[in-house]
Parts: structure tokens; sequence; C-alpha cells
């Protein structure tokens, strides 16, 4: 359904896999990838949301890297340009914006792992465009990425799982509540017997269809609510 395309990325070239509805046009949202790179199931993320009627965007931050191995994706999580990666994420904005795909001038952003982290990231850079975000168990590793959440605009729901080794339901709560004190619309679920990643239907060890379906219920309706 979708296609690679290239937009410009703050004086270099992005890139990234965009899927439209049948109309052409719709809510743009940007789809940030795992640590796995710009997967099949991102790309399917981004289609299923071209189904629901959004123009979807996902950027490709590892530049053309994807892997199936824990070890390598941890490596390229840890090794990313968190520089280069905002410029990115920030390109595909802008590419979304530049083509007539955004209802009220305004984007929405999910994340799932180190994704939801940046999706939090990229909406306290770009405040003036992100109007919706929904981080999917997400985590910021990177000790000099951290968001600076009095710039946030967002609208704010996230996802998380009750197992959670990565970023606990302790540490999800302790986020939410460090938002609503800035005085942010943030809204934060937990779900029961799920592990991190439980979104990911490529990875039947942790997929959990129910709770997944829940997640992208809450989320389409979120971000349509947000965006149109």
């Amino acid at each position: 359904m979708g296609e690679m395309v290239e937009f410009p990325s703050n004086g270099d070239n992005g890139r990234g896999y965009l899927s439209a509805p049948a109309g052409g046009s719709g809510p743009g949202v940007v789809v940030i990838q795992e640590w796995w790179g710009l997967n099949d199931q991102i790309k399917e993320v981004c289609d299923r949301f071209a189904e629901d009627g959004f123009v979807a965007l996902a950027p490709d931050i590892y530049r053309g890297k994807v892997t199936k191995e824990p070890d390598e994706a941890g490596k390229l999580m840890m090794s990313l340009n968190i520089e280069q990666a905002a410029k990115d994420m920030a390109g595909a904005i802008d590419h979304l914006q530049a083509h007539g795909a955004v209802a009220g001038g305004g984007v929405g952003v999910i994340g799932y792992c180190m994704g939801g982290g940046l999706a939090l990231l990229l909406a306290t850079i770009r405040p003036d465009a992100v109007k919706a975000v929904v981080p999917c168990y997400g985590l910021i590793p990177w000790p000099g990425a951290q968001p600076d959440y009095t710039k946030l605009q967002a609208r704010v729901q996230g996802h998380y799982a009750e197992g959670d080794e990565f970023f606990p339901p302790a540490e999800a709560r302790k986020l939410e509540e460090q938002l609503k004190g800035l005085g942010h619309d943030a809204e934060f679920f937990v779900y029961p017997g799920t592990d991190h990643a439980f979104t990911n239907h490529h990875r039947p060890e942790v997929h959990d269809p129910e709770a997944s379906g829940q997640v992208w219920d809450r989320s389409v309706a979120f971000l349509r609510e947000s965006l149109t």
C-alpha cells in the first residue's frame, strides 16, 4: 500500500515509509520504529493507519539498517545519532505538512519501545506541530536525550505493559504524574498480563492480541479526536 519516499532533513535527505488512505489525504501521523529499525512490522503499522484514514510516515532513523538480532539492535539504539534522528523526525513532520496531509496544521506521533521515547522527545522539539503523542512502552535510554517536558504542548496517551522489565509500570506512573504536574493532558494505560513489545505481532512470544486491539482502538480514537 505504501512506498518509500525522500524528504529534506535540515540540509540533508531523509527517507521513510509513507502510506496514505485511498482518498490520498487525512490526518498526519509520524510512526517511530522500535530498536529493530524500519522493518516490515512498522511498515504494516503505517498501512493500518492508512486503512483507518490517516496519512502515516515512518522516518528511517537508522538510515537503512535493520536487524532481527537483539544484540545488534541494542548496539544500533545506543549508537544512534540523536541529533540526526531529531532532524529526520522533524523532516517527516514537514513532509506531511507540505503535502497537505494534515488536518488543522498539526500531526500526531506514535512510537514503540525506543520509538515511544523518541515520540515524546519529538513532541518537545516540535511543539508547534505535534498535537498528540502516543508512546507505547516507550523508553529513553540516552542520558543526553531526555525531553524538556516544559516545552510540551501535545496531549499524551501512553500504553505500558504490566510485566515490562525495561520500563516498569511504576516508572510509567511517575512519568504520567510528572506530565500532569506540569499541567499537561496525559492519560496512561497499563495492560495486565502483558510484556514489553506486546503489540508487535511479529513477536509471538510477547504479542497479546486482545491488549493490542485495545491499544489500537484507543490510539486511533485519541489521534482522530486530537487532529480533526
